[in-house]
């Protein structure tokens, strides 16, 4: 059985707390030089862009930059960065809740990713935290949705991540959401929802299906005011977009959901003055490195329901 190679440390620190992109050239090929195979490799970002890289000594191996001839080398590493296109500010604060020497705990507004994906890389969560707390392993934990507010963790130490990712992976976090919608008379609240959901990738929607369930939900109505209420969403599972399917499954849309029931125009990237009504308010689980109980609560308030006079209508 081969074994993977080891992988040597990047010679280049991270720039807006992104770190460079590695590329490993391949084992055997007919390039004389460095240069050949990345223009053929690259060829979308374009000769000239790849000669003016090799110039400016920005594509670097494990000796150093690599010059404009330097001859090819199967297996060998290199590393660069990336030019990132332009990103619309995301004009809302990330506010640290907790911090130790294990974990970071923030509380992530809407519209904000939380790690680097498609066109939202600087803008995002976990950029923004390795920048402002110096913390340039900074990893996240698990994953929440881009227009999803509320509790996110991220993990100080590499080494450490596997510990807490197996947390969430093993269903051993207790995550309790909250969610304003329109209220629906007639409904019988409480109600567990399972079903199967599938997402494919490129698209946007996930969808329910027949066939053994792979999703939970336990939805609650805490309070009502005149048309909409406001949920309290409890899932066991972690589908892709589960809880917005299983709320709108149920008559429930989710308000400010772009995509369920329907797949909405997307508005402009600099547009926030529709945030998706869902917060994740609560984790809870047991350290699994000191056994001690840890519990972290969202501050946030979902303006649909805290300021319903400022909500935009339609």
């Amino acid at each position: 059985m081969r074994r993977k190679p080891k992988v040597p440390p990047a010679p280049l620190p991270q720039r807006d707390g992104i770190d460079p992109v590695r590329l490993r050239l391949p084992p055997e090929g007919p390039w004389a030089t460095v240069r050949d195979h990345l223009v053929e490799r690259l060829a979308a970002a374009g000769t000239d862009r790849i000669d003016a890289m090799l110039r400016d000594r920005a594509i670097v191996g494990v000796d150093g930059p690599v010059a404009a001839d330097a001859p090819f080398v199967p297996g060998a590493f290199l590393w660069f960065h990336r030019e990132l296109p332009a990103e619309a500010p995301v004009p809302f604060p990330v506010e640290v809740l907790h911090r130790d020497e294990q974990l970071v705990v923030v509380d992530k507004p809407h519209f904000l990713a939380t790690t680097p994906r498609g066109r939202h890389v600087t803008e995002t969560a976990l950029a923004r935290l390795r920048r402002d707390l110096g913390l340039p392993a900074l990893s996240p934990a698990h994953r929440l949705d881009r227009l999803t507010a509320g509790l996110a963790m991220f993990v100080v130490r590499p080494e450490l991540r596997g510990a807490y990712q197996t947390l969430f992976r093993d269903r051993l976090v207790r995550k309790e959401y909250e969610a304003v919608a329109p209220y629906r008379a007639g409904l019988e609240l409480p109600r567990t929802v399972r079903n199967r959901i599938v997402k494919e990738r490129g698209v946007i929607a996930a969808r329910e299906e027949d066939g053994p369930a792979n999703s939970e939900s336990r939805i609650e109505l805490l309070e009502r005011r005149s048309t909409l209420g406001r949920y309290r969403l409890l899932p066991t599972t972690g589908r892709t977009h589960q809880l917005r399917l299983h709320m709108s499954g149920l008559g429930l849309p989710i308000l400010g959901d772009p995509v369920y029931p329907l797949v909405l125009p997307e508005p402009a990237h600099d547009d926030f003055r529709r945030p998706l009504q869902l917060l994740a308010r609560v984790l809870e689980f047991t350290d699994p490195l000191t056994g001690e109980p840890r519990r972290f609560e969202s501050r946030r308030q979902l303006a649909a329901w805290s300021s319903p006079a400022g909500w935009p209508a339609g």
